[in-house]
């Protein structure tokens, strides 16, 4: 997975409350066993009319909004446990995605899928979204060390809560596998000092 430290990046807003799994990749997307390919279908019934032609009014056919942070309204990742709403949102290239809140399978499969999910409060949220309205280009920068997303363009923070194994997993670039795998040589010598 990719390691996230420090992001700096322009944000893509989409200020929808109760996004559910089904929004971010509807079901008949589900058939692929690998994690590729999905994020060309992330928001697919949102993005496309029937005939495969691009939604104009849909925030990711603007090209005004891009970089690698979602910004969503509270209540984001409801419905199933799909961990595929996860992949697509990753293989789009967002790597970050704050909200007032989140449904609690979705952000486990997020953080376990190198994506990290912020947990910020109503106020800030808004002033985030209006801070995008006023400049698209306005740059937040996240901070996963300091536990931290602060709005560059006024200074405004705050810190954000995130589970000591993910974190050192996000930035170290671990899935659970990988993490194993890092503890390979302790794991050896534990063995061999039993025997």
């Amino acid at each position: 997975m990719e390691k996230i430290e420090l992001l700096k990046s322009s944000c893509i807003p989409l200020p929808i409350e109760d996004v559910d799994t089904d929004q971010i990749i509807p079901a008949r997307f589900l058939k692929a066993t690998t994690k590729e390919g999905f994020g060309e279908n992330l928001f697919r019934d949102w993005r496309y009319n029937r005939d495969e032609t691009p939604k104009g009014d849909f925030v990711l056919n603007n090209s005004i909004y891009g970089g690698r942070i979602l910004v969503a309204g509270k209540n984001f990742g409801c419905g199933s446990s799909r961990e595929h709403a996860a992949w697509a949102i990753h293989d789009y290239g967002i790597r970050v995605i704050i909200s007032s809140f989140f449904a609690d399978i979705f952000k486990g499969n997020a953080l376990n899928n190198g994506l990290l999910p912020i947990t910020v409060d109503d106020s800030f949220l808004d002033h985030l979204f209006k801070e995008i309205e006023k400049d698209p280009n306005v740059e937040v920068e996240v901070s996963v060390p300091a536990q931290k997303v602060t709005i560059l363009s006024t200074g405004e923070s705050r810190s954000f809560e995130l589970d000591p194994y993910k974190k050192m997993c996000l930035i170290n670039g671990y899935d659970d596998i990988d993490y194993l795998l890092s503890l390979k040589d302790k794991i050896q010598a534990f063995e061999l000092s039993k025997t």
